[in-house]
């Protein structure tokens, strides 16, 4: 999760993640070029002279200028395709999550057991005990397996949410009468913070999401131990 003073990204605990971070770097390393040649030229402007009485035309600077953006564009284009498919890819995922938005809260059932369903309420700022994050808990968390295929199908009741993981890359709409799905695949065990990322009426601040990343073996027990 985002820490005091963190202005990077948050670390990633999936691959997709890690995709995603990549991309981000090879997309600012562009950017940086293209601002430092810019503001080279502008500097020059203030520096160069009003008239040049040799200059009628100049069309190899004039063809440069035409390729160079389009090879750039193709420099960023490509990654990107390569991610959007990379994200939309799913196979055989061994958990189904089902996760419904209400105002406040969230629903999820897990839809390869029978009856494992439950609510996810933020804890009040007046019930947090020592090790627990104001504002980013919630009363029943996400238990999920690490180091396998996790689909996550996502519905809303009443207006549109939204379904973010940032350290897991997710980030996925919740709209009432629809169904949408993606998938991820958390790569280490721990604890992972989320918020709806929808402004979608009064007092719509926080619903909180959190995950909690444990081994196959453990998630097997509570799943005989919650039926």
């Amino acid at each position: 999760m985002a820490t005091w003073s963190n202005l990077n990204l948050q670390n990633s605990a999936s691959p997709l993640m890690e995709q995603m971070i990549f991309f981000h770097d090879h997309t600012l390393i562009i950017l940086i070029m293209i601002t430092t040649l810019v503001s080279y030229l502008m500097m020059n402007l203030f520096f160069n002279k009003y008239i040049n009485r040799f200059l009628l035309e100049g069309q190899m600077i004039e063809l440069i200028w035409t390729i160079l953006p389009a090879f750039t564009l193709i420099f960023i284009a490509l990654p990107s395709l390569r991610l959007l498919y990379l994200l939309d890819e799913l196979n055989n995922p061994l958990i189904t999550l089902k996760s419904i938005g209400h105002q406040w809260y969230w629903s999820y059932e897990y839809s390869d057991f029978y009856n494992i369903e439950f609510d996810s309420y933020m804890i009040n700022s007046n019930n947090l005990k020592n090790n627990e994050f104001r504002l980013l808990d919630v009363d029943n968390r996400i238990i999920l397996p690490m180091n396998n295929q996790i689909r996550i199908m996502v519905t809303s009741t009443d207006v549109i949410h939204s379904w973010t993981i940032p350290s897991l890359g997710v980030k996925i709409d919740a709209n009432p009468g629809r169904l949408n799905q993606t998938n991820f695949f958390i790569n280490r065990p721990g604890m992972f913070f989320g918020q709806c990322s929808e402004i979608c009426g009064a007092n719509h601040s926080f619903m909180p999401i959190v995950i909690e990343s444990i081994s196959i073996k453990n998630f097997i027990n509570w799943i005989n131990n919650y039926s």
